[in-house]
């Protein structure tokens, strides 16, 4: 394809960000090529947290003849000292012409004083190239900004009739493997993946990333009110990745030290019935999490879907009927008296896998 157009230079820098995707957070992923009449002389990712940024790479390759140039950004680059110098610094210093700008930074730190840095320094600067898709490549890092909460993305499994198991609990599998290696691409793209206690002693699942080519697992959150997980549950090995339980005032204080003492860190969100799905939220947002993965029984699930902390859903679907009104549903809890209660998603993509239909939506906002 011959690159001509702005918006086709911002697309070769969305694509270099999001080769990222899953290793960032809590930073952004960003892309940044550097143009010199009609060629690109530079491009760059960030890589990870702590590391040098996208223009920092993509002005290195550049050298010299980044003078003159333009630099296309899918994020306004920072000017503020972090664990690196502000980006703004290095470019002014390379001598670029021109700056585009894909979305604006929400971070308070940022939020236009990287773009109006760089105009003081006598540099064009030109923002919403490509806006719409910039946004939508760091939709959780926005939105944790925004609200100072993880992105949640509910998934469930379930057979053509609804049902997540038997009656008596037996869920392997509903799903095919396709499908199945699928979630561990999920799990590998967000920071966080959480379940209730219920999961944990029905399946002693380890909630680790297992792809093929390698992946990072995300940190596990246990909902457990009060702590009747047992301490040689899979996920008590934290070698594998890092383990989060939030319980209540009811929990035994010997246990919750016990599962300190294997590394778990546990936190008391209050007295309970339940763990507030709210106070964790705030909880992981304040800890740098910008994206949960909730993988969890009908209870779990329902905990969120009633205090509306969904923002998106993946849904597999297999052509199976299980049956049984004692089966378990995606969605327990009390039902709603009205339709018009319901979450409505849009946005809507089908994808398919094998002989399973995966339906992605985000949740529409109400006022």
């Amino acid at each position: 394809m011959t690159v001509r157009s702005h918006e086709d230079w911002m697309r070769v820098a969305l694509e270099l960000a999001k080769a990222t995707e899953g290793q960032t957070s809590p930073n952004p992923m960003v892309g940044a090529v550097v143009v010199r009449q009609g060629h690109m002389i530079g491009s760059g990712a960030h890589l990870g947290a702590g590391t040098p940024h996208a223009e920092v790479h993509a002005l290195h390759q550049a050298g010299d003849l980044a003078r003159g140039a333009t630099l296309y950004v899918t994020l306004e680059p920072c000017c503020h000292h972090g664990r690196t110098p502000p980006c703004t610094e290095r470019i002014i210093s390379s001598g670029v012409a021109r700056v585009m700008v894909g979305a604006k930074d929400p971070d308070i730190r940022v939020s236009g004083r990287g773009i109006a840095r760089l105009r003081e320094a006598g540099i064009e600067v030109v923002t919403g190239v490509l806006e719409e898709d910039c946004l939508k490549l760091n939709e959780a890092y926005f939105h944790h900004r925004r609200t100072g909460k993880p992105l949640v993305t509910l998934k469930t499994a379930m057979t053509l009739d609804g049902k997540i198991a038997t009656a008596g609990g037996d869920s392997k599998w509903i799903t095919c493997e396709a499908s199945r290696e699928y979630v561990h691409e999920l799990r590998h793209r967000h920071d966080a993946i959480l379940v209730g206690v219920d999961t944990v002693l029905a399946d002693n699942p380890k909630l680790t990333t297992r792809l093929k080519p390698g992946g990072i697992s995300p940190l596990r959150v246990i909902l457990d009110s009060r702590l009747r997980m047992s301490l040689e549950a899979a996920v008590t090995d934290v070698s594998d990745a890092p383990t989060w339980i939030f319980t209540t005032n009811r929990a035994d204080p010997v246990r919750i030290r016990q599962f300190q003492d294997k590394g778990v860190r546990v936190t008391v969100t209050g007295d309970g019935p339940r763990v507030d799905v709210g106070a964790v939220l705030s909880e992981l947002g304040r800890a740098g999490i910008l994206s949960v993965l909730v993988e969890g029984g009908g209870q779990i699930n329902a905990s969120f879907v009633a205090d509306r902390h969904v923002n998106r859903v993946i849904a597999f679907i297999a052509p199976k009927i299980l049956g049984g009104k004692e089966s378990p549903t995606p969605v327990e809890g009390k039902s709603p008296e009205r339709m018009a209660e319901a979450l409505k998603l849009t946005n809507i993509r089908v994808m398919r896998f094998e002989d399973d239909i995966c339906i992605t939506g985000e949740v529409e906002e109400t006022s």
